[in-house]
């Protein structure tokens, strides 16, 4: 990166058609632009990806023929990507991962397998060791798309001290605790609204309420979270949908400000963000409007580190789009739809605005 008004971005994929792995690019704040879009990493099926705090590092899901697993990878001055190492196990590779903010652990949801797993990770390289834990689910939902469990998010709470775990096919939110050696406890199962099938979860910047995406019912679910024990409550269900939308649509992607102001939905078939104020007392949503996401069936979107814009994927037409984001109001604008990238699905951004002196030190 040359200037600070320029940020690094990566793109994980679906590699079919085209598309040959994960792709960069860089958001030009100052012209209001996306640019410079490449192949950053050869790599089969990276459809999700999560960058350690300090920058060094990207570790991504992968497939590997038969097996699935995570690759990780160093990230240079100029945000190119080094693979250093991958850990795979027989069967579909996951759909999440997310890393502490320490860089100790690395966490996976599989959807097809039904399972969370976590690993350590080297800190002297970075590299991801075999994993510590691997937890299968049971149970099924009422849908006929919940046969069995679909795992779909496995992320640390505000104060990392539990595991949260999504599981859209038995309609659950499953806390555990992470112990030194990386293997996992359970602590609690929360079920929630049957035939929702709950997808991604986000914590509110207070550490006292979190808010979960459903994929089959378009819904946010408001959750009170008690950090003392990691055990939720549910407080709000909202839809992002219109009244009067009958189409089909699968919930996506959820996001909330660093000020815990707003909180933006994806809806993939109704094709919109949905946008939702946060009441400052009660933490319960608010609907303000849907933007249009300008492509077909929005699998992601992010907020670059100043959150004055956001980066929307669109799979199926494969292209991103730029908003601006009015940072009074929560409302998108939209800058740019014209951004090719094949099949692309995760958004993520080096995490802070000195990148250049985190990677240089």
């Amino acid at each position: 990166m040359e200037n600070s008004n320029n940020f690094i971005g990566y793109v994980g994929t679906y590699t079919k058609g085209e598309s040959k792995g994960i792709y960069s690019f860089t958001l030009d704040t100052v012209e209001a632009r996306i640019n410079n879009v490449k192949l950053a990493a050869q790599l089969e099926n990276p459809t999700y990806l999560t960058i350690s705090k300090d920058n060094r590092y990207l570790y991504s899901v992968a497939k590997e023929g038969e097996s699935g697993g995570i690759a990780s990878f160093s990230i240079g001055n100029d945000g190119e990507l080094t693979a250093i190492n991958s850990q795979a196990l027989p069967g579909s590779s996951p759909c999440h991962v997310s890393v502490d903010s320490k860089n100790q652990y690395v966490f996976s949801a599989n959807y097809h397998m039904g399972s969370v797993a976590s690993h350590l990770i080297n800190p002297e390289d970075g590299s991801v060791q075999p994993s510590a834990s691997v937890i299968k689910h049971e149970g099924r939902g009422p849908d006929p798309r919940q046969e069995k469990p679909h795992t779909h998010y496995a992320g640390l709470t505000p104060d990392e001290n539990y595991l949260t775990v999504v599981e859209l096919g038995i309609d659950a939110l499953i806390t555990y605790a992470v112990n030194s050696d990386g293997t996992l406890t359970k602590v609690k199962l929360l079920p929630l609204k049957a035939g929702s099938g709950p997808r991604h979860l986000v914590f509110h910047p207070n550490g006292e309420l979190a808010y979960i995406m459903t994929e089959f019912s378009s819904e946010v679910i408001v959750l009170s979270y008690n950090k003392e024990n990691g055990h939720s409550t549910e407080k709000q269900y909202i839809s992002t949908l219109p009244a009067d939308f009958n189409g089909n649509n699968q919930g996506s992607a959820i996001h909330i400000s660093a000020d815990g102001r707003f909180v933006y939905a994806g809806n993939r078939g109704h094709n919109s963000i949905a946008v939702f104020s946060v009441d400052i007392e009660t933490g319960e949503l608010n609907f303000i409007e849907h933007t249009p996401t300008e492509g077909d069936w929005p699998r992601d979107f992010m907020f670059d580190p100043t959150e004055k814009f956001v980066v929307a994927s669109n799979q199926e037409s494969g292209n991103l789009v730029l908003f601006a984001r009015d940072e009074d109001s929560g409302k998108l604008i939209l800058l740019q739809s014209d951004i090719a990238v094949p099949y692309p699905v995760c958004i993520k951004f080096l995490h802070t605005l000195s990148n250049i002196e985190i990677l240089e030190s």
